[in-house]
């Protein structure tokens, strides 16, 4: 069999493996969209297939789980003919909806933009659609009509020689380690892919799982080269910024956060500040429609959260609900805050300070010395995140500049990806005797590099670092 390498080949984003049986059946593990990846509608048009492959070949679509960088194309897969099912967990399911509707959403303002003011016809509709690989909300409703959920650690037989187990990986609700067991003339092989491999003892989320031997492995590495540098729990690190910049100080304090997955890691981190520390009740604005809704999704399936959070929810019947939260809906009401002159907490998207509402908050705080701006994730290259971990003095915000007078503070304690030390946690698990290759993804090149020495020097010998759709035989 053949596994070619799609996406996340030396970036961290855009995650898309295809893996050919001997008998040609046709298996994508993830489909995810390349956050690196400009589109140009002044470009000329051409009219050519979205994907290095013909989409009504593919029989199976096997996702890890529903951050964009994993599930941002699968409606693509659909426009261009994909008429199979995709396999998740349940969560993953109504989390990938979640996401996938908001990107057609930001698609269709793309497209308006595009297109000026002025009405245009169908058919020119369509050929934007096309020129900058978009898709629309339709496009998404067709996509999960076909979304099949399988729940963890229960084999699902695909096809008579095809075995597929989800495994908790604890990155995000429902995400999963994807373990295979093909046979081909008699002979059995298993395949293993990380998805993104969370960090051990995180709010919320169970600790990642062991994958099941393997013959061949193929290895997430975002933080292949550094160890997380706060060892203090997420209500300390958390804790002491809020007494420092809204209590002791009449301050406020922004937190640029994902609305999936780290929004309700800090709110349920807030409410046990509260229940357990007897903070005082400041007010607590979260300014995304889309983590008011992801976090109904999170409460639904409380099942698939850590015991830690399960024993807080029996005990306060609410993970993220609590005096002074107020969810933010409408952009008028999200203006408003501006006007709010108590110490306040705003939790807004994204969480790199990339597009979002969180910008407009950015820059009406940017010059106020009484303001924290508290990065907890990773921060691609190009974005506002990044420039201000950077030390930069003055950033631009939509086409205008402002000054740096504001606190910039950074926890890592709140990152979702294992750190170096916990993806050699998953991979020790491997018997470097048995285990055939291993192939390093999702992540930078020099992470790859650093975390291929400590693989090699553990006694894995064969660890590769594949190209952009390079194709291995297996």
């Amino acid at each position: 069999m053949k596994l070619q390498f799609l996406g996340a080949a030396k970036q961290v984003t855009g995650s898309m493996y295809l893996l050919e049986l001997e008998d040609g059946f046709k298996i994508l593990i993830d489909c995810g969209t390349d956050m690196e990846r400009e589109i140009d509608f002044d470009e000329p048009y051409e009219n050519k297939a979205f994907f290095p492959f013909d989409a009504s070949l593919i029989n199976l679509v096997i996702l890890t789980h529903a951050h964009i960088d994993h599930s941002g194309n699968i409606p693509m897969l659909y426009r261009e003919g994909y008429e199979g099912q995709v396999l998740c967990t349940p969560p993953t399911a109504e989390l990938a909806e979640l996401l996938l509707m908001d990107s057609a959403n930001l698609h269709l303002r793309k497209l308006k933009a595009a297109q000026g003011e002025s009405r245009k016809k169908h058919k020119q509709m369509d050929r934007l659609l096309r020129k900058g690989d978009l898709y629309l909300q339709k496009d998404v409703e067709h996509s999960v009509n076909h979304f099949i959920t399988i729940p963890f650690s229960k084999k699902f037989r695909a096809t008579e020689n095809l075995e597929i187990t989800f495994i908790p990986a604890g990155h995000l609700l429902g995400a999963a380690h994807v373990h295979l067991g093909i046979t081909e003339n008699g002979v059995k092989k298993t395949l293993g892919f990380s998805g993104d491999v969370g960090r051990k003892n995180y709010p919320l989320h169970i600790d990642p799982q062991n994958m099941p031997a393997c013959d061949y492995l193929v290895c997430e590495s975002t933080y292949g080269n550094r160890v997380h540098e706060d060892k203090e729990s997420t209500k300390k690190a958390l804790g002491d910024i809020i007494k420092a910049t809204c209590i002791d100080k009449p301050g406020r304090l922004i937190i640029p956060a994902f609305s999936v997955g780290r929004t309700q890691a800090v709110l349920y981190t807030l409410n046990r500040l509260i229940e357990e520390d007897h903070f005082p009740a400041i007010r607590v604005f979260t300014d995304s429609p889309m983590g008011k809704s992801s976090t109904r999704i999170y409460t639904k399936y409380s099942s698939y959260l850590n015991q830690e959070a399960r024993e807080f929810q029996a005990e306060y019947d609410e993970l993220f609900d609590f005096d002074n939260l107020k969810f933010l809906q409408t952009e008028k009401e999200s203006r408003a805050i501006k006007n709010y002159h108590e110490p306040c907490i705003i939790i807004s998207s994204s969480g790199m300070i990339s597009g979002g509402r969180v910008e407009t908050h950015i820059a009406d705080n940017i010059s106020n010395t009484y303001c924290t701006i508290l990065l907890i994730g990773y921060a691609a290259e190009g974005t506002l995140g990044r420039q201000l971990l950077a030390g930069t003095d003055h950033i631009q915000v939509r086409d205008r500049e402002y000054k740096v007078h504001a606190q910039i503070r950074k926890i890592d304690v709140f990152s979702g990806h294992a750190d170096k030390l916990g993806l050699l946690d998953f991979m020790k698990v491997q018997s470097p005797t048995t285990l055939k290759k291993v192939f390093l993804s999702h992540g930078e090149e020099e992470s790859m590099v650093e975390f291929k020495e400590a693989l090699t020097n553990l006694g894995y010998q064969d660890v590769i670092l594949p190209e952009k759709n390079q194709t291995f035989i297996l």
